[in-house]
């Protein structure tokens, strides 16, 4: 009889390179056809993606871009995505950019090597583990945001624009080859970006530690990434500081290989069902619910010993009152209200967010959730009001 105590980890892909400077590594590279997947027109208007090209160039890689990819990505933007890939043939594929970006590039990476996929049989062929492990093309990441850690995980999140609905898809043939770290990079996010897509790592990190899942491997990444976050996330986000910047890139990085193992919670569950219904970054939303998720699973005793621990670890009386604290400095709304959703977009929406909310990662979370509780939730999420349930 199999031992269900072991698991088989992966940490990451072939390599992680890290450091300021780090995207000089492409030199390193020989590729016949790369494929550059980028976001709207940060990575362009600062010269990243030109400096990208050149590096792959001068090795002797031909390069084609394709650029544009929406916060949000769609199966759509997959499938325009996908000709390209078509006709032009890549050996390698290379996302820079935020979460969406790599997402993007992974997606179109999985129906370009087996184009039998498409949105409406990828899980059921995930869930049957017909989706192979290996695949012909490599697969870089080099993140410009320090928040999803899509350059170490098995995960590509697609928008379903017709049902409104975020598709996690989940394979191993996802995680990328290479990681490349390059805080340099990172430099040019402005303060609110970095505190969304700060607040999201440090969501994966706690959701990865808090779940019943937890081995010691991602215990050591998730509890360092929490403690690392919530003291250097300040300065990356409000003096642009390089050393805090790099250590945030860092600990997301490790936030990311820790759940792509472990599993998350509610609060993705909740953020994927906002993010879709009304076209909310990823980021804000997860920074939104936090705290409150944290306060109804607290009611499950191994929950609240190791929300103890991290109080310990970030030297703090409680971990939920610093995470409110850290958001309040960062500027981050406590609500959906807060944050510009209108009540009547909200109520008019209320039974599809309940139903999606259901759905992923909350199937997951340490504390089982009913249907009456998440209708709750919303409610708490959204008005800022406190769970008395």
């Amino acid at each position: 009889m199999e031992d269900m105590s072991v698991k088989n980890l992966v940490l990451s892909g072939r390599q992680i390179v890290t450091g300021s400077g780090a995207i000089g590594y492409l030199k390193k590279l020989s590729y016949k056809r790369v494929i550059i997947v980028t976001g709207g027109s940060s990575m362009i208007k600062n010269g990243i993606i030109d400096k990208a090209k050149e590096m792959l160039i001068m090795s002797g890689s031909g390069v084609r871009v394709i650029s544009g990819i929406k916060k949000n990505p769609s199966f759509e933007e997959v499938d325009e995505g996908l000709k390209v890939f078509n006709e032009y043939r890549p050996d390698c594929v290379l996302a820079i950019g935020g979460g969406s970006a790599m997402d993007a590039a992974k997606a179109m990476l999985l129906s370009y090597e087996f184009p039998e996929l498409n949105k409406e049989n990828v899980i059921e062929y995930k869930e049957k583990g017909l989706i192979p492990v290996h695949r012909k093309t490599d697969l870089i990441c080099i993140p410009s945001t320090s928040g999803t850690a899509s350059e170490v995980t098995k995960t590509s999140v697609i928008t379903d624009t017709e049902k409104r609905l975020k598709v996690p898809i989940i394979t191993d043939c996802l995680r990328p080859d290479i990681a490349i770290l390059d805080s340099d990079i990172t430099m040019t996010m402005p303060a609110n970006i970095a505190a969304e897509t700060g607040m999201d790592a440090l969501t994966h990190a706690i959701e990865s530690y808090t779940n019943h899942n937890l081995d010691d491997f991602d215990e050591a990444l998730a509890k360092a990434a929490i403690a690392g976050i919530i003291r250097y996330l300040p300065d990356s986000c409000k003096n642009k500081d390089a050393l805090a910047r790099q250590k945030v890139h860092n600990y997301s990085c490790m936030a990311g290989i820790s759940f792509a193992n472990v599993g998350l919670g509610m609060v993705h569950g909740i953020a994927h069902s906002f993010g879709a219904a009304f076209n909310m970054g990823h980021g804000l939303t997860n920074a939104i619910i936090l705290p409150y998720v944290l306060k109804y699973n607290s009611r499950d005793e191994r929950v609240a010993a190791k929300l103890k621990e991290l109080s310990y670890a970030c030297h703090c009386e409680d971990i939920i009152e610093r995470i409110e604290d850290l958001k309040e400095k960062l500027g981050i709304p406590e609500s959906f209200a807060e944050a510009g959703l209108a009540e009547d977009d909200f109520i008019d929406n209320h039974d599809l967010v309940l139903e999606h909310a259901m759905l992923g990662a909350t199937k997951v979370n340490p504390v089982p959730v009913s249907k009456e509780h998440m209708d709750r939730m919303l409610s708490v999420v959204f008005y800022g009001d406190e769970i008395d349930f």
